[in-house]
């Protein structure tokens, strides 16, 4: 066997044990994201008393669709849907417009001040007003109490915009916009015509980063309302997570037992897991292509 020969065999065993390992912790790493997932879905359909003696692993133990039967007729864990998929679809399409007009702009060589403008939005990235400053603003506004209360304090992520921005220098030729001038283009049909078109992937990875920070939020709805009616899905199930004793008697009016009870809020706990995760784990395949393109050309270059 040659010299040339032989270090191909040794760079080949090199590859094998190297992709051996590289599979093994990833397969690791898939475990530990992906069980968590699968013993919820799992726990949703078991009997519950199976779940706390930890008996079910990795099949389902005393299949029950009770929980899911109960979240069907349950009124308010459906309002609370309908509630969050308003706020999101309404805040991110708010949030996306914003930050791509915000990421455009400042990605223009010919904006004057721009850097000035960029260190004063860099400040807030640092430095914030707190919880009670913010809450006083909001009641001053008379926003208390409605949803625009968790979508205009959030109105724009600064770390998205800077993301939009360089996406837009690295990706929007200089010279295809003196071109578009030659034209006798505005700079308004620019952007509407040509930019946009040219920008769906950090359009796509912007609304998947806001709509999964609306969809998965709860802690401003918990600040902010007051109303039942206009609960968030997230938040109702904050409480039946943390709350679980009190909203055993809440949703499950027609049982007596205190025990039975029990064992009906725990199935709807993983039963509204389930329900909650879903829409953004069908939706999540057909944005991932351009997750992946959007954030790899929209990277921070340093």
């Amino acid at each position: 066997m040659s010299g040339g020969q032989t270090k191909s065999a040794l760079r080949s065993r090199k590859d094998l044990r190297f992709d051996i390992i590289n599979y093994a912790i990833l397969t690791i790493i898939a475990i530990i994201v992906i069980y968590p997932l699968y013993f919820v879905l799992i726990a949703s359909v078991s009997d519950p008393s199976t779940v706390l003696n930890g008996e079910m692993w990795i099949f389902p133990k005393g299949l029950t669709f009770e929980g899911y039967s109960r979240i069907l007729h349950e009124g308010s864990i459906w309002l609370g849907y309908k509630n969050t998929i308003l706020y999101t679809t309404v805040g991110t399409t708010i949030n996306v417009v914003l930050t791509v007009l915000a990421g455009y702009a400042l990605s223009r060589n010919d904006l004057y001040g721009r850097n000035v403008i960029m260190v004063f939005l860099l400040i807030t990235m640092f430095f914030s007003g707190g919880l009670i400053p913010t809450y006083l603003v909001v009641k001053k506004l008379h926003l208390v109490n409605t949803m625009w209360a968790l979508i205009l304090p959030k109105a724009v992520s600064l770390f998205n915009v800077i993301i939009a921005r360089s996406f837009f220098q690295e990706s929007i030729p200089k010279e295809l916009l003196e071109q578009a001038k030659i034209d006798g283009c505005s700079d308004i049909t620019f952007f509407a015509r040509i930019v946009v078109p040219l920008s769906k992937a950090i359009i796509a990875v912007l609304a998947l980063f806001y709509a999964v920070g609306y969809w998965n939020s709860f802690f401003d709805a918990l600040i902010y309302l007051g109303d039942d009616s206009k609960y968030p899905l997230q938040l109702i199930l904050r409480n039946i997570l943390v709350v679980q004793n009190e909203l055993a008697s809440q949703f499950v009016t027609d049982v007596q037992s205190a025990e039975v009870q029990q064992r009906v809020a725990s199935l709807l706990k993983y039963g509204v897991i389930v329900v909650a995760s879903a829409p953004l784990l069908i939706i999540y395949p057909f944005v991932q292509r351009f997750f992946v393109k959007g954030v790899m050309i929209g990277s921070v270059k340093g």
